[in-house]
């Protein structure tokens, strides 16, 4: 009988993605993927870390599927794993901890658990990891359209933000790779992909001796035939320059919604964010996207009570986003 594995996935898109690899690599040696609400006999949580809820939520996560599912080997991975190994370790539920590089290897760490039957933690320190480690094609997804990561890592070191720490340095993902992927995801018969990664603006940067950046990968992608569609992630608002839109206004497939990061409509509390706009800038990329684009949805994350953020500066921000 195949043994069943379920997750649990926290986080962002990329997390999604990575969560995708992991099944399909467990379907490939022989499991079977089931619903987190059935019993199971491998439960992995994909963490997250990006805030102190995000923790909260990852251990609560953790202690829910011990409680349902009592026999069951539990794997805590992810970014909450690759930065706060220790305090899971601690944690009595969880028989085997993975950093953010072992994902790809998950079947042999649970396999080397059942074999050892005492548990296990395998997370290298990320920061000494410089190339794009490829999880393969990722096929696997039940969704309508397929999340593709093309990037990991940053290298900004906003001031309230880990993931510089537990996602390690910029690595771009090679365009052949990326295009390969999404022409398997087409012949699957999905026709539209979701571009992300943990900053994409900063694709290719760390391509040495090419001047390669996103515009050039999104250029590639969009000569795929078969696919209709092609959503951008998260972006900074500094990669919105007026030769990028111009290129970028070319595409036809590009979906025209665009997720800018803005954190605060302060430029005071920008600065403490070490966040490296102004809002006027902010607000002239949305001007210069509006003209290429005039049918634009904007989104964007706001954070409040930023340490030393005044009322002022919070109607400065609340002004900002009515404008």
């Amino acid at each position: 009988m195949k043994k069943r594995v379920s997750f649990i996935t926290l986080g962002c898109k990329v997390n999604q993605y990575e969560t995708n690899a992991m099944m399909q690599k467990f379907q490939e040696n022989g499991y079977e993927i089931v619903e987190i609400d059935n019993v199971s006999d491998i439960c992995v949580v994909n963490t997250c870390t990006v805030t102190n809820m995000s923790d909260r939520k990852s251990r609560q996560a953790l202690r829910k599927v011990k409680d349902k599912n009592k026999d069951a080997i539990i794997v805590a991975t992810g970014c909450y794993a690759q930065s706060s190994k220790e305090e899971l370790e601690k944690m009595p539920e969880i028989d085997v901890v993975l950093g953010n590089e072992e994902k790809r290897d998950i079947v042999k760490y649970v396999e080397k658990y059942f074999e050892q039957n005492q548990k296990l933690t395998a997370v290298q320190d990320i920061s000494v990891q410089k190339e794009f480690e490829d999880m393969g094609q990722i096929s696997y997804t039940e969704k309508i359209r397929a999340v593709i990561k093309v990037q990991d890592g940053c290298y900004r070191f906003c001031s309230y933000c880990l993931i510089p720490y537990a996602r390690g340095h910029i690595r771009s993902r090679k365009i052949e790779n990326v295009i390969e992927e999404i022409k398997k995801v087409v012949e699957e018969g999905i026709n539209e992909v979701v571009i992300t990664g943990i900053h994409i603006a900063s694709y290719g940067r760390d391509f040495k001796g090419e001047n390669i950046g996103l515009i050039d990968l999104l250029e590639e992608i969009n000569k795929i035939q078969g696919l209709h569609r092609i959503r951008l992630g998260s972006i900074e608002p500094t990669i919105i320059t007026d030769e990028f839109l111009e290129r970028l206004s070319k595409l036809d497939k590009i979906c025209d919604h665009f997720h800018l990061s803005l954190q605060s409509g302060c430029t005071e509390t920008l600065k403490r964010m070490n966040r490296r706009y102004t809002t006027e800038e902010f607000k002239a990329v949305t001007k210069r996207l509006r003209a290429k684009f005039p049918n634009a949805a904007l989104t964007t994350d706001i954070i409040v009570g930023f340490p030393g953020e005044t009322d002022e500066e919070f109607n400065t921000t609340y002004e900002f986003l009515k404008e």
